[in-house]
């Protein structure tokens, strides 16, 4: 059977260059895939930066640790602590301690970022800084800046006040800093997390614990230890996290749409050669050599395509390039050289030829010796019973698990993970039971054209709909890339679209006053405001609550705090399924169906941003909507918090452009940002990030080139068996270019087959999402792309026509209509 695979393979080219290509392209995205999986894994941590020359960095408490049955639970806590001064104390007695401090210094007009880092000169000699130029600061005005922004005797205006430039150092690639003298920064930053001890790292150890309970939860950090004391020192892992999410979808996608393009190849060639397997059937072949004979076949393709794609996996260094232009992974980030990923990538390449290939060996063994003897060009028997069995099962589990994840868990069909994966049930079910509707879409695109003037309407209703086996092959890659993109897309701009109404809804202020930066509005700020005649406003504070729940799940949940309940229903509009927003105060809490506990009354022992364990009782319940609904508490619950932002309401009778111009008076010498309350509702819902998109456009890329080489293959492979059609129109006395028409005419028939089946999968996918949302109680349409799912399926047209175009007029040239007899 190898000896006739071999041969097959050589003389039928033609039929096997789609799967090879799709499945060498396939094997290479997986090796690549693999390579940057490996290499992430392998990552080297982040060497410190600011403080790479400090011996020691001793840091305030900045993780909540939460005793369990099952262990202790740790998290993050939003707002770190200072290092009680006891700390401190015994640390001075050991040798200098210097306190960091870091803030915001906007700079107003003038050259270079607009956005810098402030901190103490003391510390600049712990990130390596050395003047250049000038000398160090010494007055309150006089500052030293980082690169070549300004030169020594300028002076910078900033929402600091006119500095002077007294000095330069180099820049160091991690910060645009700006330094102050020690003083000068404790008055603009008098809170300090952290400190540099000039001592021996058992020392300042012994000095801590020896502070007994003042000291829990105080780090000493040594080593590669004190990146933790750089400005977000986890942005490499979670930039290496999306990674791996992107990879791994790619990935996945990859291996599916392979296994689909090699299935639909050999069923449409086991289909075509069904004469030839005839007649080895009526030379004394066994179905089970005739079907070994197309997994040999299979198998060859896989070997030569795997190897193949493993090779072109080495150059995966222009993706790797892609991937961190585009900020998706760090800039230190690059491919391995683990050698893995390139046997599961070849592995996984011949496994996927093998399971495309399994059905149409069964089929091949099923053929009869009579079909050598066949001569009609209707397809009979396109939907086998086992087709029909496959294609309604994986339907009905799709339904079913959606009706599942509807009635216990809506929000997951929201998560990226789900909505990724969700499509391909769906599309795999409509490829399977294409045939059936075939015939029916066919006879409806062509109803209109058969009543037009000539024959052409006529041939391609008919050609399509007896072809069934060669229009639900050209069809699938089409359906694949269409149902893709609808699907995708459509559900990003539908949970875009979600969210948006949800914080339009939400907000009611006439305006919204931003801080502008993570310092928020100092005290001054917040008595202008007051201050505007006809304003009500009402400071918020972005943080985090931490609860416990099942008794070792710890739940970290974004809160706002709130200057009381008044203000907060005066400037908003919370979706509240049960309590009262009135009832907030001091000792409560409103939280959403989402948390464990969500009975109104019910108390619920929660942490605050800084670590304060507190319990606070339920005043309201929100509805979970697409879970960015959070949860309130007052300002007395995020103590030592900086307000971020100001709603404002207007008293009745108010002029809203006066209060608008008050407002942006008050806030001009902090650098706030005025936005009217629906441009900040639009602005704060402005849709998926870059990752995202990225990660989309990838997965979509790869559906469209796997769907380009198997809608140009299918094509390619119909094409020998057409020629005879075409020359019989000749000598009925059709033109050259009437076939071509012809010709044209029916791929494009064919692609809009395709195309609604892929609108129909995106459509009930997103019904799905649709149905989810209504349970979440965000009454959010269903967005379907009709402008990128007409793009996917206007390149598979041109594809196709050209790929039909090509051969038959080649064919028409050499023969004309001598093959017609």
């Amino acid at each position: 059977m190898l000896t006739v695979a071999l041969c097959t393979l050589r003389t039928r080219w033609v039929t096997f260059t789609g799967s090879f290509v799709a499945l060498a392209l396939g094997v290479a995205l997986l090796a690549v895939t693999g390579r940057a999986l490996a290499a992430s894994l392998d990552a080297p941590d982040r060497a410190p930066e600011r403080f790479a020359a400090a011996p020691v960095v001793v840091r305030g408490q900045d993780t909540l640790r939460v005793p369990t049955s099952s262990g202790d639970r740790t998290e993050e806590l939003a707002r770190p602590r200072a290092v009680p001064a006891a700390v401190v104390a015994r640390l001075e007695r050991l040798g200098g301690v210097v306190e960091d401090r870091s803030f915001p210094v906007r700079v107003r007009g003038g050259r270079g970022p607009g956005e810098l880092v402030g901190h103490p000169w003391s510390t600049a000699a712990f990130a390596l800084y050395r003047i250049d130029a000038g000398r160090a600061p010494r007055a309150a005005d006089e500052v030293v800046v980082t690169g070549g922004r300004a030169a020594p005797g300028e002076r910078v205006r900033t929402d600091r006040g006119t500095l002077r430039v007294v000095g330069t150092v180099p820049g160091l690639g991690f910060e645009d800093a700006v330094f102050f003298t020690d003083a000068r920064a404790a008055e603009l930053a008098p809170f300090s997390v952290q400190l540099a001890v000039d001592a021996e790292a058992s020392a300042v150890r012994d000095a801590v614990r020896g502070a007994g309970r003042e000291g829990a939860g105080v780090r000493v950090l040594t080593g590669a230890e004190r990146r933790y004391a750089d400005a977000d020192p986890h942005r490499d892992e979670e930039a290496l996290t999306a990674l791996n999410a992107l990879f791994g979808t790619a990935g996945g996608v990859c291996a599916f749409v392979s296994v689909f393009v090699v299935s639909s190849t050999f069923a449409f060639a086991v289909a075509q050669r069904r004469r030839e397997f005839g007649l080895l059937r009526t030379a004394g072949a066994t179905p089970g050599q005739l079907r070994r004979t197309v997994l040999a076949e299979a198998a060859v393709v896989g070997v030569l395509a795997s190897g193949t794609g493993c090779v072109l996996g080495a150059y995966g260094a222009p993706l790797t390039r892609r991937v961190v232009g585009e900020g998706l992974a760090p800039a230190w980030f690059t491919l391995g050289d683990h050698t893995w990923p390139y046997h599961l990538a070849f592995w996984t390449g011949l496994l996927a030829a093998l399971c495309g290939a399994v059905a149409a060996s069964w089929r091949a063994g099923r053929t009869g010796p009579v079909e050598a003897l066949r001569e009609a060009a209707a397809d009979t028997g396109a939907t086998t019973r086992a087709r029909w069995l496959a294609g309604l099962a994986l339907l009905l589990t799709a339904l079913v698990t959606l009706g599942l994840a509807l009635a216990a868990d809506p929000g997951d069909l929201l998560h990226r993970k789900t909505y990724v994966t969700r499509p391909m049930l769906l599309i795999t079910a409509a490829a399977l039971l294409a045939p059936v509707v075939v015939r029916p879409l066919t006879l409806l695109l062509t109803r209109l054209p058969t009543r037009l003037p000539g024959a052409t309407g006529l041939l391609v209703r008919e050609n399509a709909a007896t072809g069934v086996r060669r229009t639900a092959a050209l069809a699938a890659p089409v359906l694949v890339t269409v149902a893709l993109t609808g699907s995708l897309l459509g559900a990003v701009a539908t949970l875009d679209g979600a969210k948006a109404a949800e914080t339009r809804a939400r907000t009611t202020a006439a305006f919204v006053v931003a801080a502008p930066s993570d310092a928020g509005f100092d005290t001054a700020t917040l008595d202008r405001l007051r201050a505007v005649p006809g304003a009500r406003i009402s400071p918020s504070v972005a943080g985090d609550v931490y609860v416990l729940e099942d008794g070792v799940a710890l739940v970290r949940s974004e809160a706002r705090a709130v200057d009381g309940p008044g203000a907060l229903a005066a400037t908003a509009r919370l979706p509240v399924a049960e309590g009262r927003v009135a009832d907030l105060d001091d000792h409560s809490i409103i939280v959403n169906e989402e948390w464990q506990e969500h009975t109104v009354g019910r108390s619920v022992r929660v942490w605050l941003g800084d670590g304060t364990e507190r319990v606070l009782r339920v005043a309201a319940v929100m509805d979970t909507g697409t879970g960015d609904n959070g949860v309130y508490v007052t300002a007395a619950n995020a103590p030592g918090a900086p307000v971020d932002r100001v709603d404002v309401a207007l008293a009745d009778g108010t002029d809203p452009d006066a209060v608008a111009a008050g407002l942006r008076a008050a806030v001009a010498p902090s650098g706030g940002r005025v936005s009217s309350g629906h441009a900040w509702a639009d602005a704060a819902s402005a849709g998926s990030g870059g990752a995202t998109r990225a990660g989309l456009l990838l997965v979509l890329g790869i559906a469209l080139l796997y769907s380009g080489i198997s809608v140009v293959n299918t094509v390619l492979m119909a094409a020998p068996a057409r020629v005879r059609e075409q020359a019989v129109l000749r000598l009925a006395g059709a033109t050259d270019g009437q076939v071509l028409r012809l010709v044209a005419a029916e791929s494009l028939t064919v692609v809009a087959v395709g195309a609604l089946l892929g609108l129909a999968v995106a459509g009930l996918d997103l019904a799905g999402m649709w149905a989810a949302l209504a349970l979440l109680s965000v009454p959010a349409p269903p967005v379907l792309p009709w402008a990128a799912a007409g793009t996917a399926a206007g390149l598979c047209a041109v594809l196709a026509t050209t790929a039909s175009l090509v051969p038959a007029a080649v064919a028409l040239r050499r023969h004309g209509g001598s093959l017609g007899g």
